[in-house]
C-alpha cells in the first residue's frame, strides 16, 4: 500500500499573485529509458503518495496516458481538480504564429483538462530537434536567439491566459541577459523560470535574479539527472550523488545523497521536480522535504560545493556558426547571436 504524505507537511512556495504551491512537484520526464505507460503510473502512484504538482510537457510524448491517470484520480476521489497545479510546455517547433495556441489546445486535449495551471515556452528558440535524436544533430533551420521573435511566441501565451485555458505562464532555459531583454517587454509577467538546478549547478546569479523580480525558480534535474539522455553527457560531467559534501551529508542523516539534494532545494527556495517510476523512490522524493531538515552549516557547505556544471547544455538547438553550447547560455553576459 502507497505511503500517503500530510499535505499539510509539505512546504509550499508563494507566487506573485499570493497563492501558494507545493515546494516539490513530479517530474514527468522519461528520457530514452521509460516509456509513457511507466511515467503514467508513477503519476498515479504519486498523486495517491501526495504529490500535487505535476510538471508535463509536449514533447514528453505522454500527456495523453497523463491525461487518463488524471481523470482517474478524480473519479475516484483521490483529489479534486482544484488540489492539482499541472504544467506543460510548449515545444520549440510550435512556436509561430498561432502555433502556441494550438500547442496548448492539443495538450489540453491530451491532459483532459479545461485549463492548465503553468504553461511555459520551453525553450527559448524556436531551434526544433526530433525527441531521441543524436547528440551531434543540428537543424539547417536553427538561428540564435530573437526578442522578436520571442515576443511573438510570449504574446500567445499571454492571449492564453485572457481566454482561460492557462492561468499563469512562465518560462525556461532562460540567462539574465535574455530576462533582461523580454521582462520589460510583457504584459503578463511569468510567474515561474524552469531551470537547471542542482548542488553541482546552482546558478546563483539567474537565481537570484528571478527571486528578485518575483519569479518562483522551478529546478529541473534536481539530483544531476541520472537517466538523462546520452546525448546529453560528457565526460567532464560531475555526478551530485558523489560529491563528498553531498555523501557526507547523507551519512549524517542516514539517507540517500538524493534525498540531500532535495532537502537542499527545497530549503533554498527552488521547487524541485524529480522523477522516477520506482514508488519507494517518489515517496520518499517527496516525504523528505518534510522531516530532519539540513542545518545551516550543512546548506552552506553545498553552497560552497558548487561546480558550475551544466548538465543539459542543449547543444542539440545550436545554429550554423555558433562556436558551442556555451553560445545557448550567454556566457559573456550578453545575448550571443
Amino acid at each position: 500500500m502507497t505511503a500517503i504524505i500530510d499535505q499539510n507537511k509539505i512546504p509550499r512556495r508563494a507566487l506573485y499573485t499570493g497563492e501558494t504551491i507545493p515546494a516539490v512537484g513530479l517530474g514527468t520526464f522519461g528520457s530514452d529509458k521509460y516509456g509513457p505507460e511507466q511515467v503514467a503510473e508513477a503519476v498515479y502512484g504519486g498523486i495517491k503518495a501526495g504529490y500535487r504538482l505535476i510538471d508535463c510537457a509536449a514533447v514528453y510524448q505522454n500527456e495523453d496516458r497523463i491525461g487518463e491517470v488524471l481523470k482517474r484520480v478524480m473519479q475516484e476521489g483521490i483529489v479534486e481538480r482544484k488540489d492539482l497545479f499541472v504544467t506543460s510546455k510548449v515545444w520549440n517547433d510550435m512556436h509561430g504564429e498561432g502555433k502556441v495556441l494550438e500547442s496548448c489546445r492539443k495538450s489540453l486535449q491530451d491532459l483532459q483538462l479545461s485549463c492548465i495551471d503553468l504553461y511555459f515556452v520551453h525553450w527559448p528558440f524556436p531551434n526544433y530537434h526530433a525527441p531521441g535524436c543524436d547528440g551531434d544533430s543540428r537543424n539547417p533551420d536553427s538561428r540564435p536567439f530573437s526578442v522578436e521573435e520571442f515576443m511573438s511566441t510570449w504574446r500567445q501565451c499571454e492571449q492564453l491566459v485572457d481566454e482561460g485555458k492557462v492561468r499563469y505562464i512562465g518560462m525556461s532555459n532562460m540567462t539574465v541577459p535574455k530576462l533582461e531583454a523580454v521582462l520589460p517587454l510583457c504584459r503578463i509577467q511569468p510567474a515561474a523560470l524552469e531551470m537547471e538546478l542542482h548542488p553541482g549547478f546552482q546558478q546563483p546569479e539567474l537565481f537570484d535574479y528571478a527571486v528578485a523580480h518575483g519569479i518562483q525558480p522551478i529546478g529541473y534535474c534536481p539530483i544531476g539527472s541520472p537517466s538523462r539522455p546520452e546525448r546529453d553527457r560528457t565526460a567532464e560531467d560531475i555526478a551530485d550523488t558523489q560529491m563528498p559534501e553531498i555523501v557526507e551529508i547523507a551519512e549524517r542523516h542516514n539517507i540517500h545523497p538524493a534525498l540531500v539534494c532535495l532537502k537542499w532545494a527545497a530549503q533554498r527556495g527552488q521547487i524541485p521536480i524529480p522523477f522516477s517510476v520506482k514508488e519507494p523512490q517518489y515517496v520518499s522524493n517527496l516525504a523528505c522535504v518534510t522531516e530532519d531538515p539540513l542545518t545551516e552549516e550543512e546548506m552552506e557547505s553545498i553552497r560552497r560545493a558548487d561546480k558550475n556544471c551544466r548538465l543539459i547544455k542543449g547543444q542539440v538547438f545550436l545554429w550554423a556558426g555558433a562556436k558551442g553550447w556555451e553560445d545557448l547560455w550567454d556566457m559573456e553576459g550578453t545575448i550571443t547571436c
